[in-house]
């Protein structure tokens, strides 16, 4: 184990995940905590917290990828922040144990209290050619990725001729019905449009859509008569909508099987596949002392205290994806805990702020109690759907749903800062059209500088002729007599 770096040498909170979570816990206690004399301290492998429901404008290039991400540096003045990952917790020893991402000898830290806010990473299935060939839509570098494949493989297919190479380019697979494989599939078909429109080498009728869902509906998180409609909008855009069906194989072409029958229902080459089927817990969790539910997430209560069944486990708290949080209103997860959702998310933070500043003072502490609001879901400019949950449940679909859907996130995603960015990147939007703008060789940065600072190989010496060969007579001109 490495000596650890200079850390403060005060009371420590440490906050594992800087997510949306751990941002908002260490944004209201970073004072309360300082001028009590102890230090917040936040682990996190990236410098910034990705707000995840921008992820799919980001991909179909309606956002800045900078502006749907918030700096740690920027916003968490008075907390320590270190650029990490929590491999091991010791709460018995309230030590834990953080890799750097520079690639750096593990170190230990200790702590007086810990907030595990590690958030949840993407859930797969052991799909043969799944890693090779797919890609995921939970951080920023790969919305940034997936808006570049979109465009080069419009470009490329454009070129060319050969029928099978030109389906495979411009054919595009989600699998995952569920609100981001939705926004996905819909921001990245408007994304593709507006290509098509810009290259004349390519027809609309040429590019094709797949969204797979093994379940037999899309989006539970809206009504039926809603998710109904959804099938609908997509399939008017010409989008495939295969229900009841899962990815079987991505070797070579993608194998897609009926359920339950576990039939082939259809074969066929694509050179996108986006996987958005579902999350996990961070599995640091499984590295830690802490009790865990079925489904590998953090046993809390409803103060957000980690508890398991011997009970309360001390100065040891949780929220967000990563936590089993009870849901007091009885309209959650069918287990009863909460939705894993930013919204959620949220509030839950603060909410633990708030009870373990009160801890400190012996206070009450409050249970987290919050009723989902709804949800609201974008499909590309001016399309969408919200299930509202003010007085009663307002339906919405359409414009006012992709109204309602920006209003949310665009007050939702923390900091004013980033609030101005994003809505302003819309306002700019909205006169200037989407940007179609293809970055390119973005995972090779220095290959051209390479390419001209790299010396020419030298031309092959020649050879002299050998004497008395007529070689010699061979190289005159004819006409030198």
């Amino acid at each position: 184990m490495a000596s650890s770096p200079q850390l403060q040498d005060r009371p420590r909170v440490l906050v594992v995940g800087g997510g949306y979570a751990g941002l908002y816990v260490a944004l209201k206690l970073q004072k309360k905590i300082a001028n009590a004399g102890g230090i917040v301290t936040l682990v996190d492998p990236l410098p910034y917290m990705t707000y995840q429901p921008f992820l799919p404008e980001v991909a179909g290039g309606n956002i800045e990828a900078r502006h749907a991400v918030v700096s740690h540096r920027m916003h968490l003045k008075q907390t320590e922040l270190i650029q990490g990952r929590v491999t091991s917790i010791d709460h018995a020893n309230r030590t834990a144990v953080v890799a750097p991402a520079n690639g750096d000898d593990p170190f230990e830290v200790p702590y007086f209290d810990i907030v595990v806010t590690a958030g949840a990473i993407t859930r797969t299935f052991p799909i043969p050619g799944l890693a090779e060939k797919g890609i995921g839509l939970k951080t920023i570098e790969e919305a940034v990725a997936l808006r570049n494949g979109v465009l080069d493989r419009i470009e490329a297919g454009s070129l060319m001729t050969d029928p099978a190479e030109r389906a495979r380019a411009l054919t595009f697979v989600v699998v995952g019905g569920g609100f981001a494989g939705i926004e996905c599939i819909t921001e990245m078909e408007d994304l593709a449009r507006a290509a098509v429109q810009n290259n004349p080498r390519v027809k609309q009728e040429e590019v094709r859509f797949v969204l797979v869902e093994a379940m037999g509906r899309i989006m539970p998180e809206v009504t039926e008569k809603q998710a109904e409609w959804v099938v609908e909008h997509l399939r008017s855009r010409g989008m495939e909508v295969l229900l009841n069906t899962s990815l079987d194989n991505a070797e070579g072409s993608l194998k897609l099987i009926n359920l339950p029958g576990k039939t082939l229902a259809q074969e066929f080459e694509a050179d996108t596949l986006v996987w958005t089927a579902g999350v996990q817990a961070n599995p640091v969790v499984r590295s830690t002392d802490f009790p865990l539910e079925p489904r590998g997430r953090v046993r809390v209560l409803a103060d957000l205290r980690i508890a398991g069944d011997e009970g309360i486990v001390e100065n040891a708290w949780a929220c967000g994806d990563v936590a089993a949080v009870p849901d007091l209103t009885g309209s959650g997860l069918p287990d009863g805990t909460c939705v894993p959702n930013a919204q959620h998310a949220l509030r839950q933070a603060k909410r633990l702020a708030k009870n373990l500043w009160a801890s400190r003072w012996d206070k009450e502490l409050k249970d987290y109690k919050h009723k989902n609001l709804g949800a609201v879901a974008g499909f590309g400019q001016w399309k969408g759907v919200a299930n509202i949950k003010v007085v009663g449940t307002i339906g919405l679909k359409g414009p006012l749903a992709w109204l309602a859907h920006r209003g949310y996130h665009g007050m939702a995603i923390p900091t004013v800062e980033r609030k101005v960015r994003v809505i302003a990147g819309w306002v700019v939007g909205f006169f200037a059209g989407r940007d179609t703008t293809q970055l390119v060789d973005l995972d090779n940065p220095r290959g051209s500088f390479v390419a001209a600072a790299t010396p020419a190989p030298k031309p092959a010496a020649a050879t002299a002729p050998a004497a008395g060969t007529g070689a010699a007579k061979e190289s005159v001109p004819a006409n030198s007599k």
